[in-house]
């Protein structure tokens, strides 16, 4: 499904921070680094967005944000939900969590990244891994 048309809703678990996307949304790609596994519990399944085209809701200041070398990730200081990742490399896009988009997104799962990073009880689906090295 295009998703260019769309006009997407999220919103952490509290509902503290919501926001809004319009325009196109990138497949979701699944990524197993270690820093993605620590951040989300599993794995950060994530489209993403021309940061021009979210717009963000948080009336209370709760969005803070935790900075690694290269990255930084987005969640609710409230809530703890994983919202947000934005590469220092792409300034003008911002990660989004596939799971806190409101349904249907009519996204796809089309890649996985860091896989030799991923846990030893989780199975890999069928879907295109980039290399790690």
């Amino acid at each position: 499904m295009n998703t260019s048309d769309h006009h997407h809703n999220g919103r952490c678990l509290c509902g503290g921070i919501t926001f809004s996307t319009s325009g196109e949304l990138r497949p979701v790609i699944n990524c197993h680094c270690h820093r993605c596994r620590r951040f989300t519990g599993h794995h950060l399944a994530a489209t993403s967005a021309a940061s021009a085209r979210i717009t963000l809701e948080d009336p209370g200041g709760l969005l803070r944000w935790y900075a690694v070398p290269g990255a930084a990730y987005g969640f609710c200081s409230r809530c703890g939900s994983s919202l947000f990742w934005r590469g220092d490399d792409e300034p003008d896009r911002l990660s989004i969590g596939a799971g806190v988009l409101d349904p249907p997104t009519g996204l796809t799962t089309e890649q996985a990244w860091w896989v030799s990073e991923a846990s030893d009880y989780h199975e890999r689906p069928a879907i295109p891994e980039h290399a790690t090295e």
